[in-house]
Parts: structure tokens; C-alpha cells; sequence
């Protein structure tokens, strides 16, 4: 009896080892490539009335693209084509796109998507990349049309704009709809799960239009501090980071990591807040303000050398002009325009007139060391010249009460972008209550050829105009320093990025990871 009982023991033990080995051997044939990313949290993803979400270009698609090169190619519209005498743009859509819950994509989604944005009740800072659209027309299934007023050079560039789902959305409240908690796109990723401060996991669209891509998932680890980000690299707990350019280096030395440091279109500058009863009384501050600021040393000491000094919004684009004032670091000049305005340096060491200290706060985004870091650099060098500028980095950032704020901006597309919007009078970006008719007049103008020396022309007086009125002091372009694991191959070095180092994720469906 004893001797079948051992047996039988023995013979349920080898089946359930038997078992164990099959599950194994299953699940070790179904190993999914992970990539996990170091991220800042979100609390939406809304591509069209936000901008700057590196996780948008995953989940959604645009009409066009850009290429590794930042040059216009076709996405969801497969061709297009201008007809100059009614001014209307017609896209051909691709066909057998589906969204991520099965649903077709037609056309009638490109123009919801573009109406909700342009819809003044909705509050989107994209909307004057769109304000010269005068009718959206549905052709049929799979063509639209635009109907401009204006020309309007940049509008292709525009055209990557994420297309939204009419069915999910219609009706809904586009500032605060619960689809931005749990978005449906066309992209080569879908939302599997989004729990709260900690990751949203992202999984290849299988039915993805232009071809399945090769990582299974991308997981977005929110991880707001720059220098724990450093940290998780470090541990292995992260695949890929954006780092300080401090923490970056550290990483120089470490086998089985690469730094990539990115050329980017991103500028830091302090806004000032021209709506603020402060400005209107002391603009004539300003110049003061732009020649207190030694950008060069800003560059070595906060980026490692990883920039350059800023003195406008273009100085990355074809249509720079250099020939602007730059304001160069020159605190006797700083000095002079102040006691010529009236100023009096107090017995406190700043300079004081009709009762008023010269001086303001200047206010900064929460988790971005760097970002901090310019801020009080330079609040530093302009309180030894006199002006008292101290440094606050409040949780939310109150936008029409603050005095000035570390602004950053820049796009690596069409001078339109991230100048229009952001300089002219009353648009959608234009968070400093900025105006002036000469800015505005040259802007349009450069919108509205197609004449590369006409252009030219326009972005030189707009650039002039912007320097003799300045609604910034531009400090430093940022370089980008990303952090990633060896093994993945795809990555394009050479490619710049926009504001926020924004872009690296462009051709993230053709991406590898090979360990």
C-alpha cells in the first residue's frame, strides 16, 4: 500500500512539474517588449485644446506628419492638393483606418475635430492655427475640404494636428470630458491602462494602418522629479528619460546606455504680464531687465554648456534674423536706461521711483529643475544690478495674476508656429496680454505669402519690432538630453526637437528593442 501511495505522490507531483514546465515554456513564447519611459504627469490627454504631450503622437495621427527632418508628409490624408483661386486645400484620406474600438474613420471626423477647436466656447490655444478656415466640408467618406479666407503657409504644418473620434465625442465637453481620461485614437498605440501619479501603459495597435509596430508596449512611468528620473535610469527601472544636462553626463561612463544631446527650438525667457497693474506703470523697466541678464553664463553654469543665449524666437529657423538687438550682458547700459528713467537706487540697494521698488516676482513651473534653476540665476544677476527679483514656484501657476513667469516656448516647424499664436494680439497662446500693431501686421504677412523672400522680409520687421517692444527677455535655447537604453535602435539623433524637447517619439512604431 505504501509502495503506491509513493507512486501515486510521485506521479501527481511529475504532472503538476509537467504542468508548471508547459505554462513556462507559454508564457516565456508570448515575452512582450517593454519599453518604460520616464514622464511628467498628466491629469488629460488632449491634444486639441492642449499642446506639448509627448504621449500624443502615439495614441492619435494627423492629416500630415513630420519626418525625422520636420518636413510635411502625408499620415491620414494619403494627398492633398491647393486650389490658389478658391483658397481650399483637399485632402484624400486613407482608407480601412479604424480607431481603436473598431469605429471607421472618415472624414466627418476631421471636421469635428477642427470645428471643436476652432469653436470659441472651447478655449483652445490651438485655435488661431486654424482662425483663417472659414468652412469644413465633409466631401464624402474619405475627402475634405478647407476653405480658407487667407492664405496661410504654415496650414500643412497645422494639418498634424490629432483627429479626434465623433462618435466618442460629440456633445461632450471638450475641456472636460472624461474621453481624455480614457482616449481613443488611430495611432500605432492604444491606452491599455492609466492609474493615476503612477504609469499609463500603452499597447501596440495591432491593426495600426501603416504596419504593426515592433515594441508591444510603451509604458509612460510619471516620474515629475528630474533628478529621481536620473535615479531610475540609473537602477535600471527606466528605459529611457529626458535629464537634466547635469544628471545626462553623469551617464557618460555607464556601459549599456547612450546619451543623445538633441537640438531643440526651445527657448527659455521671463514673460511679463502686461495685464499686471505693475507693467503698465513701469514697462519702460524692461530694457533694463534684458541687459541685466548674462545669458552666457547662464549657459555654462545651469546647462553645462548645453545651449546657447536667446535673443529672439527664431533663432532656430530659417528665418532668423541675427541683426536684432540682442541685448547683450551690459549692466552699466542696464544702470543707465534706469537712472534715465527716473530711477533712484534706495538706500536697500535697489532702485525705487514714486514710491515703487524696481523689482517682481518671478514665478516658475513646479518639477523642472532646470527651469528653476534659470530663474534664479537670473533673479540673482538682476538683483546685483539693482532690481529686486525674487523667485516663486507655486503649485498651480496663476496666469493672469502673476507678475512675470519663466516662459518657454519654440517649435522646429514653420516660423507661424509658436510666433502667431504667441505674439499676436489676443490669440490663444498670448499669455502676457502682448500687443503691438507692428508685430501683429508682420506676422500676418508672413502668414499670408507663399514667397520666400516676402517671408524674409516679414520675419525681419516682425523680429525688429519684437526687440524695440520686447514681450519677453529671451535668456537661452535648451538642449535636450535624452538618456536611453542601448537596446533600442531607431532612435534619430539628428532630428530636433520642439519645446520641452518634445518629438523624439515620431518614429517610435518603427523602433526596436533588441536584448
Amino acid at each position: 500500500m505504501k509502495k503506491f501511495t509513493a507512486f501515486l505522490s510521485a506521479f501527481i507531483l511529475l504532472s503538476v512539474l509537467s504542468g508548471c514546465g508547459s505554462s513556462m515554456d507559454s508564457a516565456a513564447d508570448t515575452v512582450q517588449s517593454v519599453l518604460t519611459y520616464g514622464s511628467g504627469d498628466y491629469t488629460r490627454i488632449n491634444p486639441a485644446m492642449d499642446e506639448h504631450g509627448e504621449i500624443n503622437i502615439l495614441l492619435f495621427n494627423g492629416l500630415t506628419a513630420h519626418n525625422g527632418k520636420n518636413e510635411v508628409v502625408p499620415c491620414l490624408a494619403k494627398s492633398w492638393e491647393f486650389d490658389e483661386a478658391s483658397c481650399t486645400y483637399t485632402f484624400q484620406l486613407e482608407e480601412n483606418v479604424t480607431w481603436h474600438d473598431g469605429e471607421a474613420f472618415t472624414a466627418d471626423d476631421v471636421k469635428f475635430t477642427i470645428e471643436e477647436i476652432m469653436n470659441p466656447e472651447n478655449g483652445s490655444e490651438n485655435a488661431p492655427n486654424f482662425e483663417d478656415v472659414e468652412e469644413v466640408t465633409a466631401v464624402d467618406a474619405h475627402t475634405v475640404s478647407f476653405r480658407l479666407a487667407a492664405p496661410n503657409t504654415a496650414f500643412l504644418d497645422y494639418m498634424t494636428m490629432a483627429v479626434l473620434p465623433e462618435h466618442l465625442l460629440a456633445d461632450e465637453d471638450m475641456q472636460e470630458s472624461e474621453f481624455f481620461r480614457a482616449p481613443v485614437g488611430t495611432g500605432p498605440y492604444r491606452l491599455e491602462k492609466w492609474e493615476e501619479g503612477q504609469e499609463i501603459i500603452l499597447a501596440k495597435n495591432e491593426d495600426y494602418f501603416k504596419g504593426e509596430p515592433h515594441i508591444d508596449q510603451i509604458i509612460f512611468k510619471i516620474v515629475p522629479d528630474d533628478h529621481a528620473r536620473a535615479v531610475q535610469m540609473e537602477t535600471g527601472e527606466l528605459d529611457l528619460a529626458l535629464l537634466t544636462p547635469k544628471d545626462a553626463q553623469s551617464f557618460d561612463a555607464k556601459k549599456g546606455v547612450v546619451r543623445y544631446v538633441m537640438k531643440t527650438s526651445d527657448y527659455r525667457g521671463i514673460m511679463f504680464n502686461f495685464q499686471n497693474e505693475y507693467w503698465k506703470e513701469n514697462r519702460d523697466l524692461i530694457p533694463a531687465v534684458c541687459y541685466g541678464i548674462d545669458r552666457d553664463a547662464i549657459v555654462r553654469a545651469v546647462l553645462e554648456g548645453q545651449g546657447e543665449a536667446a535673443y529672439g524666437p527664431l533663432q532656430r529657423n530659417i528665418y532668423n534674423n541675427e541683426n536684432v538687438n540682442h541685448y547683450d550682458y551690459n549692466p552699466g547700459k542696464a544702470k543707465e536706461i534706469l537712472e534715465k528713467s527716473g530711477w533712484v537706487m534706495g538706500e536697500n540697494g535697489f532702485y525705487e521711483r514714486n514710491g515703487q521698488t524696481a523689482g517682481f516676482v518671478l514665478n516658475t513651473g513646479a518639477g523642472d529643475q532646470v527651469r528653476a534653476d534659470i530663474a534664479q540665476a537670473a533673479a540673482q544677476q538682476l538683483r546685483e544690478i539693482g532690481i529686486d527679483c525674487s523667485v516663486e514656484i507655486p503649485v498651480r501657476t496663476d496666469w493672469a495674476g502673476q507678475m512675470a513667469y519663466l516662459i518657454g516656448w519654440g517649435s522646429p516647424f514653420d516660423a507661424d508656429d509658436h510666433t502667431y499664436k504667441v505674439f499676436g494680439t489676443g490669440k490663444g497662446a498670448n499669455y502676457s496680454g502682448y500687443s503691438n500693431a507692428s508685430v501683429d501686421r508682420y506676422l500676418r504677412k508672413a502668414r499670408q505669402s507663399d514667397d520666400t523672400k516676402v517671408r524674409s522680409q516679414a520675419y525681419d520687421k516682425f523680429q525688429e519690432a519684437l526687440a524695440d517692444d520686447p514681450a519677453f527677455a529671451f535668456i537661452c535655447y535648451v538642449d535636450a538630453n535624452y538618456v536611453a537604453d542601448a537596446a533600442i535602435e531607431g532612435i534619430t539623433p539628428d532630428t530636433v526637437m520642439g519645446h520641452h524637447g518634445v518629438g523624439i517619439f515620431w518614429n517610435a512604431a518603427e523602433w526596436t528593442i533588441n536584448r
